[in-house]
């Protein structure tokens, strides 16, 4: 039967019950009333029965604070700065939902990431005392000496070996992986035989911060399959390019410093070498904040200090205080009920 003859039979049908107490054509218009409103709900697709909540979960949320992707650059002892960033986010009981990191800032990120609060970091720098060059040749004075944690590697690809290193920051959380962090982490390396980027995100976790941390004829590189690993400051030293369309804001805390002229003082061969390197990742990240720069970036002003200058920790959080200052204004301006678990106190 076609659907008109199907419409034909259904409205007589309708028609002939209803008859008997109306005349026929009001009856026959009743019926293809009818008819029609049948027809149209059952062309309809059936409502879930959860249709009602979700409307109500998709309802914006007027207290429901913007994400935030959190970068932190690479630096040396400079990035130290990193801790007093995080300690505002901790002080006003924000998470970042996401954080990028590039060697220092893949080192102190990965920490904050497995669930170690600002203050806590800060406890294990303050244990290391001093810049690993100092305490190998015996300067600093610390009862955790780094000549155990970094031992020279004459023979390979690098001064140092960060592995006692590593091991050292591992002992400070259970998260061994990726996938155990409380906030989503992707960590920044380089391959030294293409030049290119590569994004750590899934698998071992502190072999990882130690590809993002080798330094070039500092620290030994780090295999990762057929891929040589250096140093992520090579090629993104402040990775905020990595939230593009991912997150509401994007912070992007630059720790490359700065290096006054000073005629009266010798220039070395590490201080030239270290300096180069910083005068690279500087040019990289002018051109990265050329064509899309951070929602809010922060250069702490940390004077005087060079790449191994660990030791000045406490200098180098005191001269971060501005920056800190600027990230507590904005993140207040932004702030609502953090939708993350607060740091561990």
């Amino acid at each position: 039967m076609t659907p008109r003859r199907l419409t034909s039979g259904i409205t007589s049908g309708i028609t002939s019950g209803i008859t008997s107490a109306i005349t026929p054509a009001i009856a026959s218009s009743i019926a293809t009333a009818l008819l029609m409103s049948v027809l149209v709900s059952a062309s309809l697709p059936a409502a879930p029965a959860f249709a009602a909540d979700r409307a109500i979960t998709a309802a914006p949320d007027a207290t429901a604070r913007p994400t935030i992707g959190l970068a932190l650059g690479s630096g040396g002892a400079n990035g130290l700065a990193h801790i007093a960033i995080l300690q505002v986010f901790d002080d006003l009981g924000i998470v970042p939902d996401r954080i990028a990191g590039t060697s220092i800032g893949a080192v102190i990120g990965g920490l904050y990431a497995a669930g170690l609060s600002a203050e806590e970091i800060h406890d294990i720098f303050d244990d290391v005392a001093g810049s690993p060059l100092d305490a190998v040749s015996g300067l600093a004075e610390s009862d955790l000496k780094l000549r155990q944690l970094l031992p020279f590697r004459r023979e390979e690809a690098g001064l140092l070996d960060s592995r006692g290193f590593l091991r050292f920051l591992a002992s400070h959380t259970e998260v061994r992986a990726f996938e155990g962090l409380r906030i989503p982490l992707e960590i920044v390396a380089t391959d030294y035989w293409t030049g290119d980027s590569v994004i750590l995100d899934e698998g071992p976790l502190f072999p990882a911060i130690g590809a993002s941390m080798a330094v070039p004829g500092l620290f030994v590189p780090v295999s990762h399959g057929e891929q040589l690993l250096i140093d992520g400051g090579t090629s993104n030293p402040l990775p905020f390019d990595l939230f593009d369309g991912e997150v509401d804001l994007v912070i992007a805390v630059d720790v490359s410093g700065s290096q006054p002229r000073d005629e009266g003082e010798e220039i070395g061969l590490t201080d030239m070498l270290f300096q180069s390197f910083k005068i690279t990742q500087k040019a990289i990240i002018r051109q990265s904040l050329r064509y899309r720069p951070p929602d809010l970036y922060l250069r702490p002003e940390t004077q005087g200090v060079r790449l191994l200058h660990f030791h000045r920790l406490d200098e180098i959080l005191r001269q971060t205080a501005p920056a800190a200052k600027v990230l507590r204004e904005r993140l207040e301006g932004w702030r609502a009920p953090p939708t993350g678990t607060a740091p561990p106190s």
